[in-house]
């Protein structure tokens, strides 16, 4: 996978083509305050609460804000909400608006506002819009209403603390029209234009409450590949790239410094647990078993990253199961073992097919490794890449697939990346199914004594990787290259890109 030659083959291309775009952006002076971010996959909607992809969270951040959102230090603070109170029981939150805080269209939001928004994302509108993704953690809101003109009431039918976590859902207007409409909301840029597979623009909002953003203007730049961006960030095209591969970041020119931080993201081989031969659980220890990680980090991250065994990430520190990163080591052997017990041999070998959104490259070459791994121990794989939007309706919607590689988010809540799992939950796109599971996860989201709660979550993890329904693989690191005329990218304990943290450098 030595692409350095042929990186600087298309470099001289793109010195010729470089004023197409707008001409060599490192050039430019230091009053300059606007940015071009390179981002690898379109948006799946302008609409905050029908977005399913977390690329698409990460760039409508600027945009949208909920009641609270998340700091650099993992918690929730005040946002269109300047407090709240949970009661000691886990039924009621309480909300007291922020005063004067504006749309993006200078209305200010109202109570009703907060209200209709939080029903939208709860599915309890009279006369829901069925392509709205409801919030499946909502479901425990029996009511919403408001106290006045600076305070909201959410009535839960059973206990919850971590509900809090996922009221980041976006506050938009009452009167919202839908995708049709340009989007609204109350986050430090206000959206300016939008073309498919070329650029999402934003500009800063003079209105907004909190500080203003150092930057004017974000073009976030739709790129076709991790490639293709690099590219265009090597001829000064973005000055922003936060998906580098480790291979890019050592080619970095010195126009751009590499900043690096969790992606707090679980990456895994994900298997769909009714193709058949996933059915066998000694066919997916085997798969487990197969794995170098260690090999895996070295090739594809130079060694970075942290290797995981579940499906969590370490910076929800003390739901994080530790233990679990050792629980299969590296033993092809035994791989071999659990496959000759499931029947499958040199003259009958284990098969599938793995669906690799092309648009990672990260993912991509994860899969090359995988499959180099899998030879050792007699199973055949064979890649499928296929773009983005073809992976979220045949592999998350769908279901139509047997193995993906992909990294999955999460909300501040420990809930949000273990309710996939659910058997009923309809993103069990690997369709586990566990009665044992169900049923400690219901403990764990109703507990409201934190220790508690954290045992339960530990359980969880733990039966997850015992009973191997995926391959976890890594919270991969995240190479951020940077030009040199900015400073302070912030990484987030979630997957966000927050344009209003940046600064000029001195």
């Amino acid at each position: 996978m030595k692409k350095a030659a042929v990186f600087l083959a298309l470099l001289i291309s793109l010195a010729a083509l470089c004023a197409c775009n707008g001409g060599s952006r490192g050039k430019k002076g230091s009053d300059d305050k606007s940015a071009v971010v390179g981002i690898t996959q379109d948006l799946d909607s302008l609409d905050p609460h029908k977005a399913v992809a977390a690329g698409t969270d990460e760039v409508l951040f600027n945009v949208f804000e909920g009641l609270v959102k998340p700091s650099v230090d993992g918690i929730l603070v005040p946002a269109v909400a300047k407090d709240y109170t949970i009661a000691p029981d886990g039924m009621t939150y309480t909300f007291y608006l922020r005063e004067n805080v504006k749309f993006h269209d200078g209305v200010l939001v109202t109570a009703d506002d907060v209200v209709y928004s939080i029903k939208r994302c709860a599915g309890l509108l009279p006369d829901p819009d069925p392509e709205v993704v409801v919030e499946s953690a909502l479901s425990v809101i029996s009511s919403v209403e408001k106290e006045g003109e600076d305070t909201v009431v959410l009535k839960l039918s059973e206990p919850n603390t971590e509900l809090i976590g996922f009221l980041t859902c976006a506050i938009i207007p009452e009167r919202y029209a839908g995708e049709q409409a340009p989007p609204i909301g109350t986050g430090p840029f206000r959206f300016v234009s939008y073309s498919t597979l070329d650029s999402f623009v934003v500009e800063r909002f003079e209105d907004y409450y909190g500080e203003k953003p150092y930057l004017e203007k974000v073009t976030f730049k739709i790129c076709a590949s991790t490639d293709a961006a690099f590219m265009e960030l090597l001829a000064g095209g973005i000055d922003i790239f936060p998906y580098l591969t480790e291979e890019q970041a050592a080619q970095l020119t010195k126009e751009y410094s590499l900043e690096v931080g969790a992606s707090n993201l679980v990456q895994a081989m994900f298997l769909n647990n009714d193709f058949a031969p996933f059915q066998d659980i000694r066919v997916r220890q085997a798969l487990c078993y197969g794995v170098d990680k260690e090999e895996l980090l070295k090739i594809v991250a130079g060694g970075r990253g942290h290797i995981i065994g579940s499906n969590m990430f370490p910076n929800f520190g003390v739901y994080y199961e530790e233990a679990l990163e050792d629980y299969y080591t590296y033993q092809p052997e035994k791989a071999k073992e659990l496959l000759a017990e499931a029947g499958y041999n040199e003259s009958n070998p284990l098969r599938f097919v793995m669906k690799v959104p092309s648009n990672y490259d990260f993912h991509v070459a994860t899969a090359q490794v995988l499959v180099g791994q899998y030879e050792k121990i007699g199973v055949k794989v064979e890649i499928r890449l296929i773009e983005w939007p073809a992976w979220l309706t045949e592999v998350y919607r769908s279901r139509d697939y047997e193995a993906t590689i992909v990294a999955l988010d999460a909300a501040l809540a420990p809930s949000d990346v273990l309710k996939r799992y659910v058997s009923s939950a309809s993103n069990n796109f690997v369709n586990y199914k566990s009665e044992q599971f169900d049923e400690l996860f219901a403990k764990a989201l109703a507990s409201t004594v934190e220790s508690e709660k954290a045992a339960y979550y530990k359980e969880i993890q733990t039966l997850l990787t015992e009973d191997a329904a995926s391959v976890y693989l890594q919270d991969a690191a995240k190479l951020v290259a940077v030009n040199k005329r900015f400073t302070n990218f912030l990484f987030y304990p979630v997957y966000v890109l927050d344009m209003a943290a940046i600064r000029p450098a001195e």
